[in-house]
């Protein structure tokens, strides 16, 4: 496919953020599971749900737009996805293993922030206000969940894996 136009752009980076999200529907449940901390379950496990209003909201947007997604894969979540994976299977501390837990999951959210900023961008550029408007509420909740795992890792996940284990 030949980018062209912005319009061209927008509809790809849409497209990369459905795949993304149905991927990320895939794996957080691994995640969910695999955290040993409760906070850090329930954080996950909520964000599986809003996980699917993410992408149900996306799949308005291309029906506002009068467009299907492209059936593709995103590489970029589909690289951070294998990198948790990683993490979620490695033998470690409880503890460590929810701090490295965190940062898989806000490397997920961080790259969702800056590509919901982007595709907000441009659709204010290309006078999409209603669909700015949807896609400002998942950038927003994306946010808020990044925030979430950042005060759940400062509070405590962090403190107890900086703590020396056993007699070392």
């Amino acid at each position: 496919m030949k980018l062209t136009t912005l319009e061209d752009l927008f509809l790809h980076k849409l497209g990369d953020l459905h795949s993304a999200e149905k991927q990320l529907l895939q794996a957080l449940p691994e995640m969910a599971d695999a955290a040993n901390d409760p906070k850090l379950r329930t954080a996950l496990q909520d964000h599986l749900v809003q996980t699917e209003t993410h992408l149900t909201r996306l799949e308005r947007v291309f029906e506002m737009l009068g467009k299907t997604p492209k059936a593709h894969l995103c590489k970029a979540m589909q690289g951070l996805i294998e990198e948790e994976t990683e993490i979620v299977h490695e033998d470690a501390e409880p503890a460590v293993h929810d701090a490295a837990l965190i940062s898989a999951a806000q490397s997920i959210e961080h790259y969702e922030i800056a590509a919901y900023g982007t595709v907000c961008c441009y659709a204010e550029l290309l006078d999409h206000d209603y669909v700015a408007e949807l896609l400002a509420k998942t950038l927003d909740e994306e946010k808020v969940a990044d925030e979430k795992l950042t005060e759940i890792a400062t509070e405590a996940i962090n403190l107890e894996a900086a703590e020396p284990v056993g007699d070392q």
